[in-house]
């Protein structure tokens, strides 16, 4: 049993901290995924700014004391994005951020998907995708059970794992038994592996979807820390429903030759022939640079008051 941390309310830090937070995961994927030699690069960068905001402002969790019994549930339901989770635990202090240079070595707590039983502080194991949304209805459900509906459970999905039929039986459940404190975060980057979401399997109209299902539906600009604060604050205010966040992403997001490329995908910086990308040996230095400067770039626009 979890003991109340005595400090659980963190402090809330600025926009442009939690940018440059951001900004840190997106360097730290880089390096753990060329450290690594494989693993996927579009979807972890273009989530940074989702992750840093619930791991530094949104979640109510603990560190130090991952089994606390008030913490909020977090899932990652499409587990092949993991790298920025890892970051974003080890830039909150799970684990020191030197065993993120472990990224998919035999033997290690950072498997290419989570899985619950290595790391303390994962919620779920997720391979098979589709798998999330279930899980975050049984927990809501025992909450409910329980009696503690005070308490929050946020998934993150893909949008091309909503090709998956169980995602839907899911969404039916949840709103059937009301499990309004369920937010569901759809990474909307128009990416899959075999290309774009709209020619593979057409999402499309992909709000209308999440209304018909019985959800409260909000989109916002996924890379807006702010926009991904604001809206899972109206999401917690909302008892009516479960809620689902459509968050337009730009795969790669902070490194020019990825972005928008669903090439990279499941393309680690090292590896890829990709039209545009530069050599493979200067690929993870050409990323680095780019986010470097744009960190700077956060500094020198932002009020510097955290």
């Amino acid at each position: 049993m979890g003991k109340t941390p005595k400090n659980f309310t963190a402090k809330k830090l600025s926009i442009e901290k939690l940018e440059l937070i951001a900004n840190d995961i997106r360097q730290d994927i880089i390096k753990s995924l060329e450290n690594a030699g494989s693993g996927h690069s579009a979807g972890p960068l273009g989530l940074a700014d989702i992750f840093s905001a619930l791991y530094f402002d949104i979640l109510k969790h603990d560190p130090s004391n991952v089994d606390w019994e008030e913490r909020d549930i977090m899932l990652l339901s499409n587990g092949h994005c993991v790298p920025v989770q890892y970051a974003a635990m080890a830039e909150s202090g799970y684990f020191p951020k030197k065993e993120l240079m472990t990224l998919r070595k035999f033997g290690s707590r950072l498997q290419g998907h989570p899985e619950r039983k290595k790391l303390p502080g994962l919620e779920n194991t997720s391979g098979p995708l589709g798998s999330g949304l279930s899980q975050a209805a049984g927990f809501a459900m025992a909450m409910k059970m329980d009696k503690q509906s005070h308490r929050f459970v946020y998934v993150v999905t893909g949008d091309g794992e909503l090709n998956e039929g169980n995602i839907w039986e899911a969404a039916m459940f949840t709103s059937k038994y009301n499990l309004h404190n369920v937010t569901a975060i759809v990474d909307r980057n128009n990416i899959q592996i075999d290309g774009t979401t709209e020619h593979v399997m057409p999402l499309e109209d992909l709000r209308g979807k999440w209304e018909s299902f019985g959800w409260h539906v909000i989109e916002i600009d996924g890379n807006d820390v702010e926009a991904v604060i604001d809206a899972c604050a109206m999401a917690r205010a909302i008892v009516e429903k479960p809620v689902c966040i459509i968050a337009h992403t730009i795969p790669g997001k902070g490194v020019d030759y990825m972005e928008y490329d669903y090439h990279w995908h499941g393309m680690p910086v090292g590896l890829s022939d990709v039209a545009g990308a530069p050599p493979k040996n200067d690929q993870a230095k050409v990323a680095l640079q780019e986010l470097r400067s744009l960190r700077g770039k956060i500094r020198n626009e932002g009020s510097h008051d955290e």
